[in-house]
């Protein structure tokens, strides 16, 4: 199955006079629209054989896989939670993970403990291999710490908001630990909006050129904010990497095991010295771009259904029922374990401080600047006014 380019094709002209069409000749069969890619659990949770990936996975035992499953779980529960709080006003935004919980669990559990893992704003469940506790991610976005973690104790580089360039300082890290002659691989996540950008572009130069250990791993969700893929490419993303000399390759985003073996794949060539790889991991961003983007305005209800039903939860769920591999009692456990989780969030972030309103005036400028000392007064003297009861 292949992917045709979205471009419009100008009808050829006949060769016949009088404008008439020429003769009809037997129409080419349709392409599908279908993607091509790696897939390893279907979404009504069978078992596929895949001759290229399959050894990546083979040994995976039955507590593994009902560890990815509650890594999935916990993961979503976390991140509903999160919305829950910003929409309660205790946090200033949220970007939601819901629909690429496979992609991120999958991916994240391949990695070894030192491998460096460059994220953007969106990798909640790869924090949550890491080991970053969840609710130093919400310190962030409620405005009262930059991060909260130090990015060496888990090899997890603080959120990077500014669209693209982590994959930068992938590849920069990826070069400096082939120069160091360590084992290890870097990975850098970044979403299909990003691979527009020129410094994405600039990576897949440098760590090609340098041979560097990066695995670049785009979460295709279909939707950059309001822009759908195709009028950002006219082609797969995964096959951009043919141009800068390093291999492709698209996966079932929604498929936890086909990420596992895939990302394996590519980190243990990287750690090998073969170099950098791009794996597009083709899934769907069933919420909201972050709690304040409205997607009915731009996408269809029938899509998001449809993509319901590819569901990566359900889906491995399904899969351990069919195979034994889990029984009643495992997912009640793991139910309850999931509301402890979210209660703690709940409790720890609403102890957390407000933040600073005063903090965003503090390093403009090296040295100061008599209109950034103008414009706090001026901010200082509005939020007195609140406690007045004046405000005007």
């Amino acid at each position: 199955m292949t992917v045709e380019s979205t471009a419009a094709r100008k009808p050829r002209r006949s060769s016949t006079g009088g404008g008439k069409r020429a003769s009809a000749k037997k129409a080419a069969p349709q392409k599908s629209t279908e993607p091509e890619l790696v897939q390893l659990l279907t979404p009504e949770g069978k078992r596929v054989k895949n001759a290229e990936y399959d050894a990546y996975v083979a040994d995976i035992t039955a507590e593994e896989l009902r560890g990815l499953y509650r890594d999935m779980v916990l993961t979503r529960r976390f991140d509903a939670e999160a919305t829950s709080l910003q929409r309660q006003g205790e946090l200033g935004l949220w970007a939601s993970l819901l629909g690429q919980e496979a992609a991120q669990i999958g991916s994240g559990r391949a990695t070894r403990d030192d491998d460096y893992v460059f994220p953007t704003y969106r990798e909640h469940g790869v924090a949550w291999c890491r080991g970053v506790d969840p609710t130093n991610l919400l310190g962030m976005f409620r405005g009262v710490n930059n991060g909260g973690w130090d990015p060496n104790s888990n090899n997890f580089h603080l959120y990077t908001i500014v669209i693209g360039s982590q994959t930068l300082h992938a590849t920069g890290y990826a070069m400096g630990v082939a120069k160091d002659g360590a084992d290890s691989a870097v990975i850098a996540y970044f979403g299909d909006g990003a691979s527009s950008q020129g410094d994405v572009a600039e990576s897949f130069t440098f760590s090609a050129v340098y041979n560097a250990p990066v695995v670049f791993f785009c979460q295709n969700n279909q939707w950059a904010i309001s822009e759908p893929t195709e009028k950002q490419t006219r082609v797969p993303l995964f096959q951009r990497a043919q141009g800068f000399g390093f291999p492709g390759v698209r996966v079932d985003g929604n498929d936890v095991l086909a990420c596992l073996a895939v990302t394996k794949w590519a980190l243990e060539r990287a750690r090998s010295g073969e170099g950098p790889a791009l794996i597009e991991a083709f899934t769907y961003r069933m919420g909201a771009h972050t709690t304040s983007d409205d997607p009915s305005k731009y996408r269809r209800d029938e899509e998001r259904e449809a993509w319901e039903a590819k569901d990566p939860i359900l889906r491995l769920r399904a899969y351990l029922e069919s195979e034994g591999h889990a029984d009643e009692g495992f997912f009640a456990e793991l139910e309850d374990e999931s509301e402890a989780l979210g209660k703690r969030v709940r409790e720890v972030v609403r102890a957390m401080p407000d933040p600073d309103l005063m903090a965003i005036f503090e390093n403009v400028y090296a040295d100061g600047h008599a209109l950034v000392d103008e414009e706090r007064a001026q901010f200082a003297a509005y939020q007195a006014s609140f406690a007045d009861g004046e405000v005007k």
